[in-house]
């Protein structure tokens, strides 16, 4: 099992029926190693709020998260760095016997989408968290007023084509 910046692992045997909430933040060293994976300035804070349940008769493990996070991105136009918010929730389904088979279980599912494996009898709630801000932030964060400029390009200078009398002209001359 890889181990990632912002590890939050739980035992699958402490989740039940009854949904469990949790919170949970990154200390600052865990904020500078999201920030160097994600490639950007810094995460001046992140916080999830995660709640975690079985469901689909016990074989399959529902995350619901709430992500919070303050970041410094670089803008994509002046290159300056730039302060940006994420907000947002999201869901994830795990099991233990992840695979295309499990794709047919209905569980408030897309019909695209495969239940994450539970590796080592444990979730990384902190991972989960950590996958979703990288989904979540802009991949082309601007400063306010930004704009790419096109360079001037010169009008288009018609294209001359010969005069039909051009080649008897040419004739005359040589007489």
């Amino acid at each position: 099992m890889i181990t990632s910046e912002f590890s939050r692992p739980i035992a699958l045997d402490r989740i039940g029926l009854k949904e469990k909430s949790y919170e949970i933040s990154a200390d600052e060293k865990e904020r500078a190693a999201l920030a160097k994976r994600l490639g950007i300035p810094a995460v001046n804070s992140f916080d999830a709020t995660i709640r975690l349940r079985l469901t689909g008769g016990g074989g399959l493990v529902r995350l619901s998260g709430h992500i919070k996070a303050e970041l410094t991105q670089t803008c994509v136009v002046t290159l300056e760095p730039i302060p940006t918010s994420v907000e947002e929730d999201f869901t994830r389904v795990y099991s233990v016997e992840a695979g295309d088979e499990m794709a047919e279980v209905v569980v408030e599912m897309d019909e695209d989408d495969v239940p994450d494996p539970i590796e080592n009898g444990h979730i990384d709630m902190g991972e989960a968290a950590a996958e979703h801000l990288a989904l979540a932030m802009d991949p082309f964060p601007r400063s306010a007023g930004a704009a790419f400029e096109s360079p001037e390009e010169p009008p288009e200078e018609p294209e001359e084509k010969p005069s039909a009398f051009a080649g008897l002209a040419a004739l005359q001359k040589k007489e």
